[in-house]
Order: structure tokens, then C-alpha cells, then sequence
């Protein structure tokens, strides 16, 4: 499993409706990306930064592992509008208003990507992907989903076994003998997961499947108090962030 999962599966609002934890991760994003940079998405990454370590109970190391992929993809796409290519001052300089430019997008993005892990770091997959068909997500699409989401750790684990057989083996000694582990690597994971994919796909129609998977979902309520709460904090995130933007102006 991987470290998100483990941690969403012992979150302390594991036990809440996905929609209360929708409310607030997402609107937390919707946030991010719709007010002014500076300071909205500041306030929006300061907020989000506090519920994952305070009331949602997340580890900092483990936030921190998870964080740091989007970051830098933030950092990555941030970096571009800090130069210029062509114009008179020479082939390749730097842009005019490029490092305001940039530092508003990597507020805006690092501060939406913390509202998304707030919402993973809080709601395991399995709770979600089956209440999606009330939502009115056609039922093939989430037994997809399911499958591949389950599906993943099984191939994830035989990668993992398949890495530690070859490093025991001297596989991983020299640069040759590193390709030559990773293109065997490959082959036996793709051939894997085909012979795990025609064995469900067998034991499915064994158990005669209509096409429906019907799986066991946690009993949950949408909590009133704690959705109003959520709404409270971004509709006060969001009259903060004018009453600041209109006293720096």
C-alpha cells in the first residue's frame, strides 16, 4: 500500500462522509486557483497547511514525501516565466515581470495541490469509487477503477519482489547488468499482469458477474455541522482575502 493510502485508511476522519471532506479539500482548491495570489492562495496554503497537521492529524515527514512531487512540478512550471526568449536586449534573458508572474503561479498551484492532498490524505479510495455510481458515474467506469486501483498494489508488490530477487542476485553490480535487471523487470511485470488480469477475469465470470461489482461500503453520514463549518472557513478565507487585498492597494 502505498504511504497516502496507509495514511487515509488511519486518517482521524476516516469514518467521515466523503462529502464533508470534499467540501473542504476541494473548495480549498477552487479557492487556490479563483482568488487573487496574493494574499488568497497564501491564505488558502497557510489554512490547508494547518488542518493537515492540526485537526486531520498528518504526519509532517509523510505530508512532506507526498508534497514534495507536485511541489516540484510547481517550481518546474513556475520557472519558465521567469525568462524570455528572443527580443532585442539579446537571444535569452530575463522576462519583464516575469519573477511576480511566477511567484503567483507557484502560490496559486502549491496552494491548490494541498487542498488535493488534504482530500487524499483523509479519504481512502475504497470509500469513494463506490459512492460515485450515486453520484451518477456509470457503474462500468467505476469497476474500472476499481480493479486498476486494487490491481496497482498487486503489480506494485511483484515489481517490488521481482527488484529485491535481482539485487540479491548481483543484478544491479554495474551499469549493464542495471539495464539488463530493468528490461527483465519489465517483461516479467507485463506478463504478470496479464495472467493476473485473465485469472480475475475467470474467477469474475465463475461467480457469475452481470457486470457490477458489488463491494461493501462503509457506513457514513454527511455531517451538517461539519459541512457548514467547511463553508464558514472558506467563505471567511475568502472575505479575508479582499479585506487584505483592499488595504494593500
Amino acid at each position: 500500500m502505498l504511504p497516502i493510502d496507509a495514511a487515509a485508511h488511519g486518517s482521524r476522519w476516516r469514518r467521515r462522509h466523503p462529502v464533508d471532506k470534499a467540501v473542504l479539500g476541494l473548495g480549498l482548491t477552487l479557492l487556490a486557483i479563483s482568488l487573487p495570489p496574493w494574499p488568497g492562495a497564501a491564505l488558502v496554503l497557510v489554512t490547508a497547511l494547518a488542518v493537515l497537521l492540526g485537526p486531520a492529524g498528518v504526519p509532517g515527514r509523510r505530508l512532506w514525501r507526498a508534497y514534495r512531487v507536485p511541489l516540484g512540478f510547481c517550481v518546474t512550471g513556475a520557472a519558465p516565466l521567469l525568462v524570455r526568449v528572443g527580443g532585442a536586449d539579446g537571444l535569452v534573458g530575463l522576462a519583464d515581470g516575469g519573477p511576480v508572474r511566477a511567484g503567483e503561479l507557484l502560490l496559486r498551484s502549491s496552494a491548490a495541490s494541498l487542498g488535493m492532498l488534504l482530500f487524499a490524505f483523509t479519504t481512502p479510495m475504497s470509500d469513494l469509487l463506490p459512492r460515485l455510481v450515486r453520484a451518477g458515474v456509470p457503474a462500468a467506469v467505476v469497476d474500472v477503477a476499481l480493479v486498476t486501483y486494487r490491481m496497482s498494489f498487486l503489480l506494485l508488490d511483484s515489481v517490488r519482489r521481482v527488484r529485491d530477487a535481482q539485487a540479491a542476485r548481483l543484478g544491479h553490480t554495474s551499469r549493464a547488468a542495471v539495464w539488463r535487471s530493468l528490461g527483465g523487470l519489465g517483461a516479467t511485470a507485463f506478463v504478470r499482469a496479464f495472467g493476473r488480469a485473465a485469472r480475475l477475469q475467470a474467477g469474475l465470470a465463475g461467480r457469475g458477474y452481470d457486470g457490477t461489482l458489488r463491494v461493501l461500503v462503509p457506513e457514513a453520514r454527511v455531517c451538517v455541522r461539519f459541512t457548514a463549518a467547511s463553508v464558514a472557513l472558506l467563505a471567511a478565507l475568502a472575505v479575508l482575502t479582499f479585506v487584505l487585498e483592499g488595504r494593500v492597494t
